[in-house]
């Protein structure tokens, strides 16, 4: 039997992001390799593509999505570069799995979801990895089982040890609750209708003019309640954690408890320190994923709907950090292709 030939993957985006995808389909993923990079440092991409057998560095989106070797896209560029890729790729009709956000807002992002509804079918997957984590898949299952009835209300705890330079209070919403957003929405099965931003007085370790932390508050259309604790120089480490409450009982995961040891008079486990290492195994399921589908001719997983619903959610939810009080999310009617 003829062996099927590899999945030709452009990487949009030689960043920490891009580049640990790039290993990762290389060195983990089966079914796929790296034919093509494309990032805006010239030099940086000739980096990347140098440790790549085949692989070729580009500069322009365009010039590489027309190359003969490219069957597949995986968009990990910054947020406003990702609307223009992606019609790029879909103006070719190419399956891409893009990183989040789908795009920074939800005007462009409803762009790009209407580019992909006049194809007539779904190329675009949506890098939402939690929804690819072991624990968050066992909760979801457990809640589709109805054993614990209906989800009241979700606590969620979201902390980084630190937050980058460039971070803003608007960006703790927009990048960092957008996996909250997500998963929400995901879980139960409801979308997202309003949001409340509470502003505690920011951490003393958080930077100067940085609102840190912040307390989040959804409500949905199943009429479920939503917090979210996001903290992002909480100083100890990155930790992500979801209580789910029902009527019959509570599931909660994240405490990280996989291993605790004892030793000279103490106990403990380890924290840690960033996404990467902690979503590692998402991360690998979720491209594992996304190639097997893409070589079936399938598209499965976030939609562009669920990007655009995402982006929406946080625009209201950066409104409420901005001029306080409720914000009600404006959706619009969703399209019957997803």
């Amino acid at each position: 039997m003829t062996q099927r030939a590899p999945l030709r993957v452009a990487v949009i985006g030689t960043g920490k992001m891009g580049a640990d995808h790039v290993r990762r389909i290389e060195e983990v993923v089966s079914g796929a390799r790296v034919s093509a990079v494309v990032d805006v440092d010239a030099e940086r991409a000739k980096a990347v593509a140098a440790r790549v057998d085949g692989c070729t560095a580009y500069t322009d989106v365009t010039t590489a999505l027309a190359a003969a070797d490219v069957d597949a896209v995986l968009i990990a560029s910054s947020g406003p570069a990702h609307e223009a890729a992606l019609l790029a790729a879909l103006e070719r009709d190419l399956p891409v799995l893009c990183e989040k956000p789908l795009t920074p807002d939800s005007a462009s992002a409803l762009r790009v979801l209407e580019a992909e509804r006049k194809l007539g079918h779904r190329r675009v997957q949506v890098g939402f990895m939690r929804r690819y984590d072991a624990e968050y898949m066992k909760l979801k299952s457990l809640l589709e089982t109805g054993q614990l009835g209906r989800p009241l209300m979700v606590h969620n705890r979201h902390r980084n040890a630190a937050s980058p330079p460039f971070f803003t209070s608007d960006m703790l919403v927009s990048d960092s609750v957008a996996h909250e957003t997500d998963v929400t929405r995901w879980l139960l099965g409801q979308e997202i209708t309003a949001v409340t931003v509470l502003r505690p007085r920011p951490s003393a370790n958080a930077p100067e003019d940085l609102q840190d932390p912040q307390f989040v508050v959804f409500e949905t259309d199943g009429g479920a309640v939503v917090d979210v604790e996001i903290f992002v120089n909480c100083g100890f480490g990155y930790q992500v954690q979801a209580e789910v409450v029902c009527e019959r009982g509570t599931a909660r995961i994240g405490d990280g408890h996989a291993m605790v040891t004892n030793m000279a008079g103490r106990w403990g486990g380890t924290i840690s320190q960033d996404f990467i290492d902690r979503f590692a195994e998402a991360y690998d399921r979720e491209l594992q994923v996304w190639v097997d589908a893409t070589r079936r001719g399938e598209v499965t997983g976030p939609s562009t709907w669920d990007g655009y619903a995402a982006a929406a959610v946080c625009e209201a939810g950066v409104r409420a950090l901005n001029e306080g009080g409720r914000v009600q999310v404006e959706l619009v009617e969703r399209p019957p292709l997803y």
